[in-house]
């Protein structure tokens, strides 16, 4: 029986004690409302366990709130409603896999090899700009982890051309600095704008002083064979609630 199609980083992978995916919407939907979509869910990601090499029971997620809280997992928690609510979580514990859920935002995996701390980070623009991913660095540095030797990946998540927003959007950005109108663009409807929310994500990790930063090239909006998206099914007017999972374990 064939794998389902899963995506990586380079940096990552050059990291002999670290494996990690994202996980496309061909191994299934990770994430639940009710009872009756949970079974499914947690099948998917007792696939996913395995494909890492973890028990179900080590592949730990959270209950995500667009925060840029963090949670050190030192062991598994015993069950989904006993997840924390965060959008981040680290690690220096071999065998655990942390997991991420998105549909648009930015999965970043994160690890140092050297002092075997990893992490797993949820960023959308709220995140992002809130500081998930200083916020997780310092918890992996907490751990022992040096930012200087952290490779960074991201994974598929919205790309500009497909990310467009309104005339308030962009304050923010710019309060934090003028120099974030470079990730905005004047989109065909007068008053709104495209926001380059993978690229701002790459200039503060890059910022944060890590070794390395990868960015995939896919899209999740523009590509609905491969992944699930917020966007493209409230453009569409659909009710598909998907999530994909990104996740990384050390060995």
């Amino acid at each position: 029986m064939s794998v389902p199609e899963a995506l990586f980083a380079d940096n990552l992978n050059e990291l002999a004690s670290v494996k990690h995916a994202f996980f496309t919407r061909a191994w299934g939907n990770s994430w639940f409302l009710d009872s009756a979509t949970r079974g499914e869910a947690m099948i998917a990601r007792g696939r996913m366990a395995l494909y890492l090499g973890v028990p179900r029971e080590r592949f730990v997620g959270l209950r995500q709130k667009h925060t840029s809280d963090v949670v050190t997992v030192i062991k598994p928690w015993t069950s989904w409603e006993e997840s924390p609510e965060a959008d981040a979580l680290v690690t220096n514990q071999p065998g655990i896999a942390l997991s991420i859920l998105t549909a648009d935002c930015v999965p970043v995996l994160l690890a140092d090899q050297e002092a075997r701390v990893i992490g797993a980070a949820h960023a959308g623009w709220k995140g992002a700009i809130g500081g998930v991913l200083s916020n997780t660095l310092d918890a992996m540095e907490k751990l022992g982890a040096s930012r200087k030797a952290v490779h960074a990946a991201l994974g598929p998540c919205i790309w500009k051309m497909s990310y467009e927003v309104g005339p308030e959007f962009p304050a923010p950005f710019l309060a934090e600095s003028p120099a974030n109108e470079s990730f905005f663009m004047p989109s065909l409807k007068v008053g709104h704008y495209l926001f380059d929310l993978p690229g701002y994500v790459v200039s503060n990790l890059r910022k944060l002083g890590v070794a390395s930063v990868n960015s995939s090239p896919a899209d999740t909006c523009r590509d609905p064979d491969r992944f699930f998206s917020y966007r493209r099914a409230t453009l569409q007017g659909t009710t598909e609630l998907g999530r994909l999972v990104s996740a990384i374990t050390i060995k």
